[in-house]
């Protein structure tokens, strides 16, 4: 009964490739279209009533009936029907607390296909094979897919270690299932692993300041010293990539202004499409492994707090005042989007508190101009992207600029933030009209 109690509930995502024959997919393909002109509906429905009458059960009366009245629109089941109600709900609820956008009109091919399955009984989920399992869409039927995790289903689940629902989600290389699954564990012990720093940057993925750093061995740069755009493809599928561009870029001279995209070019969208995605997934399963064994190896894990969404802006400017290094710029943007150094941190927070550690973030400002050894900021000691060579004379440090910085964003956890150099130190800004602590 203890070790019960002492549990925590925990909720994550599984996320399974399906194996469809061509009349499922065009099954599932009208659901998620169905589902997608539902929202429309409904939000067109929801925009034009005064606030007075918008409740959500008008709507959920007006979603009843247009599933009678539209005949294509009773392919969607009715559950996942209400939940298109229930998270456009949400969507305002949360504008309303600020905390996102107000929703907008889902257009046809911005838009990801997706179909909700809210309640976990309807899956009945079985494992047939070492790899396979099956599982039950409504209005689809028998659906197998890859089985690569152990699921709470069968005698494993009960009241507390279940799959409480699904949702179908279209991608550039077919259908998946993600499976909303709830477990109860119990509460890791303190990681007693030892303290690490973690730098991120182009040419040295992840900098570690004890010295184990982790690469993906694949190079920023091509030998023309020019970004590389798709380092995660082979040479053999980067060329078929840039054979399928420039084939798009020729087939779409031939296109007219406003003229329907033809079939042929949509299958070479599609193409190049597949192979983007390919290099997303390598990505996010080195991500994923890179970053358990980070967790499971270290108790504390420290690293900056990025701003990445203002790290890649665009240097172009205006007209009247012109950026500079433009095509310098872009690359580096395009490298640090590759890296996806958010997803990392991400990864590493939850990680972390699941083996029992934690993760702390500290000022970036100044951590990769710094001397880790004397702790001086001296000109010119990053001579470039990768090397980092000391500018004291009573110092003379080299080593990788990644690395330094790495041992830098520990020794700033370490103090506790109080001991900066002021090339480094975080600005602190207080209530206007407050006096400082030194004053008081």
């Amino acid at each position: 009964m203890c070790s019960e109690l002492a549990g925590e509930k925990r909720q994550f995502g599984h996320r399974a490739r399906l194996v469809l024959t061509p009349a499922q997919i065009r099954l599932m393909d009208g659901q998620a279209h169905a589902a997608r002109t539902m929202w429309n509906c409904l939000h067109d429905w929801w925009t034009m009533l005064p606030k007075g009458q918008r409740s959500l059960a008008a709507a959920d009366a007006a979603i009843r009936q247009a599933r009678k009245e539209i005949d294509w629109l009773g392919v969607l089941p009715a559950q996942a029907g209400q939940a298109v109600l229930k998270t456009y709900f949400q969507a305002w609820k949360n504008c309303s607390d600020g905390r996102a956008e107000a929703p907008n009109f889902k257009a046809r091919l911005r838009t990801v296909m997706s179909v909700d399955i809210p309640q976990g009984r309807d899956l009945n989920i079985r494992r047939v094979h070492r790899r396979w399992g099956m599982v039950n869409i409504p209005k689809v039927g028998r659906v197998r897919f890859r089985w690569t995790k152990d699921l709470p289903v069968g005698k494993q689940a009960d009241s507390e270690n279940r799959i409480t629902g699904a949702r179908l989600v279209k991608d550039a290389l077919g259908w998946h299932i993600a499976f909303r699954v709830q477990t109860r564990q119990a509460k890791p012990e303190p990681h007693q692993g030892p303290d690490i720093g973690i730098d991120a940057g182009v040419n040295l993925p992840l900098a570690l300041s004890d010295g184990n750093h982790q690469d993906h061995a694949r190079p920023p740069r091509l030998p023309d010293g020019k970004a590389d755009r798709d380092k995660w493809l082979n040479l053999q599928e980067k060329a078929k990539l840039l054979d399928l561009e420039r084939r798009a870029a020729q087939r779409k001279q031939h296109r007219g202004r406003g003229e329907k995209t033809s079939r042929r070019l949509q299958h070479t969208y599609d193409q190049i499409k597949q192979l983007r995605a390919k290099a997303t997934r390598r990505a996010v399963d080195w991500q994923h492994k890179t970053t358990t064994g980070i967790a499971q190896q270290y108790g504390t894990v420290v690293v900056e707090a990025l701003t990445i969404t203002s790290m890649v802006k665009s240097a172009k400017g205006t007209i009247e005042e012109p950026g500079k290094n433009v095509a310098q710029k872009s690359g580096l943007n395009r490298s640090i989007s590759q890296e996806a150094w958010g997803r990392t941190v991400t990864m590493l927070t939850y990680k972390t508190a699941r083996c029992g550690g934690t993760l702390h973030k500290v000022p970036a400002p100044g951590t990769s101009l710094r001397c880790s050894a004397c702790g001086l900021t001296t000109a010119g000691s990053r001579e470039d992207q990768a090397t980092f060579v000391c500018k004291n004379p009573d110092c003379g440090w080299f080593g990788n600029a990644d690395w330094n910085a790495a041992r830098n964003i520990l020794h700033l956890y370490r103090i506790g933030l109080v001991a900066i150099p002021a090339a480094g130190r975080a600005v602190v800004r207080r209530t206007r009209g407050a006096k400082p602590a030194t004053a008081r």
